[in-house]
């Protein structure tokens, strides 16, 4: 069954005994964090502080902290059967990605799309300031206090579309925060088409301590004119309730923990940051817009659900790796001699991808390069690398072992020139273009111009392999450490 909010999720965390309750008093400035991280590191569990240094309100991290915890919040085995649920109920096989979105997927969706009601515990109280919860500075250089874990909703002032984004928040006081919207996310490109139409702001809602399903819908790389709530109700398998603003026409899941509702003024910037980013650095400080906060509500006795990030491996890479089993399926379809994919958490994700082929043509592991740096978010990423089915790209030993054996530096490199790069990409000489780097570790072929022939993998025969399981499993407790 669904999860109709955080609790019922942190409920099932419990059940499964994934939840430690911390009644120590503990601060939100930098003490939380470290008490995080420290979790995360040595495979913890989902943490609830009952006792923040100078609040009433218990705050709730690392709850996606594991791929089994991730598991539990999307209600899945696999992550994969979101996608294979999805591409099933397709009544036509799309030529493009185009068609999957905007004909097939669209389609499917609207089934699922948000669900309108009065009884919206989100609204049980109103608050006056953003003083009232224990939002957190996670790291010492930090410029302050950043709501790390928002579901920011925004409509599209051209074509009335709703997005759900995440976007980090810095507050700059009661009632007033910064807004991270890079420049490739789609709530930065409502904000442009609003100045397009000379409109003086963007309306903006943001809700905190949502469903699992909601939450991750937030972070996944939708194309632009899907829902990402109607996406949650898709994952949960039931429409997601939602409940109209009071001040701003958008609406917002109705049992949220936390709801803000305001503005953006469509000519005003600020100086944002510095914070400890996924990277590992901190972001410098950049003008981005400002939100302004007209109206504050939140359920009794509320949650205030929040995340830290920081040099991997951190909570969010669970997330990623979820993302990355997701849309697989997506890939191949268009890609079909795609094997595997790993994005890994350490390289933040956009700055490497590592993927396998069914090697059939000279050629084909460049043509996957490009394909690749032409889809969508996968556009951001810096480095590729190509191999061949039988490595397993999920181990970096295996890939470390094929690079180095099935790769020629002075033949087997694609550079590309500055081209789109994620806004995070401290590397790059100019902000958010870069140059990027394709690296062909697939056994080469001689029309590809390798006239020698390829030495064998060293394996053992399968006949042998059978008799020594059964001595093996005689011996395996006096061997294994």
């Amino acid at each position: 069954m669904a999860y109709e909010d955080l609790r019922e999720f942190i409920e099932r965390l419990e059940k499964e005994k994934e939840v430690a309750r911390i009644k120590e008093e503990v601060s939100p400035i930098l003490e939380m964090t470290e008490i995080a991280v420290r979790a995360i590191r040595s495979h913890g569990k989902a943490l609830i502080f009952e006792n923040p240094k100078g609040y009433k309100i218990p705050v709730l991290m690392n709850a996606f902290g594991s791929e089994k915890r991730m598991k539990i919040a999307l209600e899945v085995e696999r992550f994969e059967e979101i996608t294979e649920r999805l591409l099933s109920i397709m009544k036509f096989k799309p030529s493009s990605f185009f068609d999957l979105f905007k004909i097939g997927i669209l389609k499917d969706l609207i089934s699922f799309s948000p669900k309108f009601t009065s009884n919206a515990s989100c609204k049980e109280v109103e608050a006056n300031s953003l003083e009232k919860f224990p939002i957190l500075k996670c790291w010492p250089k930090d410029a302050g206090k950043f709501i790390t874990l928002p579901v920011v909703i925004t409509k599209d002032p051209i074509s009335g579309e709703i997005n759900a984004g995440m976007y980090r928040m810095q507050v700059f006081d009661e009632k007033t925060t910064g807004m991270h919207w890079q420049i490739h996310k789609h709530g930065a490109e409502h904000l442009r088409r609003a100045a397009e139409l000379k409109l003086e702001k963007l309306e903006v809602a943001v809700a905190i301590g949502v469903d699992p399903a909601t939450l991750y819908a937030a972070t996944a790389p939708l194309p632009e004119g899907i829902n990402e709530l109607a996406f949650s109700g898709f994952i949960r398998k039931k429409r997601l309730k939602v409940v109209e603003c009071e001040t701003v026409d958008l609406y917002v899941p109705a049992n949220a923990e936390i709801v803000l509702e305001g503005y953006v003024n469509v000519k005003e910037l600020r100086m944002e940051g510095p914070f400890g980013d996924h990277t590992g650095y901190y972001t410098p400080p950049e003008p981005y817009p400002v939100f302004h906060i007209t109206h504050i509500t939140h359920r009794e006795d509320p949650i205030y659900h929040a995340t830290v990030v920081g040099k991997p491996l951190m909570e969010d890479a669970f997330l990623g790796k979820a993302t990355e089993r997701i849309f697989l399926p997506l890939i191949k379809m268009f890609l079909p001699e795609i094997v595997d994919i790993n994005l890994p958490a350490e390289a933040t994700f956009h700055n490497l991808a590592i993927v396998s082929i069914k090697k059939r043509y000279p050629g084909q592991a460049k043509k996957v390069m490009f394909a690749l740096w032409g889809l969508g978010m996968l556009s951001l990423t810096k480095i590729l690398i190509v191999v061949d089915e039988d490595v397993n790209v999920q181990d970096l030993r295996e890939v470390l072992w094929a690079v180095t054996t099935r790769f020629d530096p002075a033949r087997d490199v694609l550079i590309l020139p500055p081209s789109p790069t994620d806004s995070l990409d401290h590397s790059a000489y100019i902000p958010n273009l870069a140059g990027k780097l394709g690296i062909d570790a697939t056994r080469k072929t001689k029309e590809e111009g390798y006239n020698r022939d390829w030495p064998e993998v060293v394996e053992m025969d399968q006949e042998t392999k059978m008799k020594v399981d059964v001595i093996w499993e005689k011996i395996k407790k006096d061997v294994v450490v």
